[in-house]
């Protein structure tokens, strides 16, 4: 789906701004270390699991890695790395990230920034940022996207259970998705909206 979307970016599109503070190459820049990690952690192999669920990951994430500005400036640092070819990056990227994935066991245990976490507790993480961004970057160029249903149903998973982390957020969730109230403004699952829902 992401890499899908990438090859519809218009060529005078890469400089648009789409989301904050990025233009579309950044944002893709930033979407695209969803799986460049993944090929980084497994080239890291960890000693214990210290992070279990993959809500668990964000949890962490959001209190020790979430600085708006370190964020920002990592996807425009990412957004550069794509060359002067993004749509050929992106899915090089992408094939050869997801074979290294194919060859590898499920509790494989990585070294992720958090601490140490099996391949199938943090993969969740990356379908999470993949779905996210790429809706962020149909919204930016104005294409349509369907989302796999796989990839929609685990999204909304760790959607619930990062909203159950925060009890304060369920009842304006449950309410605004049976349909009796809007969300409130800068409603997010994350503790600060303007930074981790929009850049993490």
């Amino acid at each position: 789906m992401f890499v899908d979307t990438v090859r519809q970016v218009g060529a005078d599109q890469w400089e648009h701004i789409a989301l904050g503070e990025w233009t579309v190459r950044d944002l893709v820049g930033h979407t695209n270390r969803a799986l460049l990690t993944v090929e980084t952690y497994l080239g890291q192999p960890a000693a214990v699991v210290e992070v279990e669920r993959p809500a668990d990951y964000f949890i962490r994430a959001r209190a020790a890695l979430a600085d708006p500005a370190a964020v920002a400036a990592r996807g425009r640092e990412a957004g550069q790395a794509l060359g002067a070819d993004p749509v050929t990056a992106v899915r090089e990227t992408a094939e050869r990230v997801l074979a290294k994935v194919g060859g590898a066991v499920d509790d494989a245990c990585l070294t992720t920034p958090v601490g140490g976490m099996r391949l199938i507790d943090y993969l969740p993480t990356r379908v999470f940022e993949l779905t996210v961004h790429t809706l962020d970057l149909s919204a930016a160029i104005s294409v349509p996207v369907t989302l796999p249903e796989g990839a929609a149903a685990l999204t909304l998973d760790l959607v619930a259970d990062l909203v159950a982390s925060r009890p304060d957020r369920v009842a304006p969730l449950l309410l605004a998705a049976t349909g009796r109230q809007a969300l409130p403004p800068g409603f997010s699952v994350f503790s600060n909206p303007s930074t981790c829902a929009k850049k993490h």
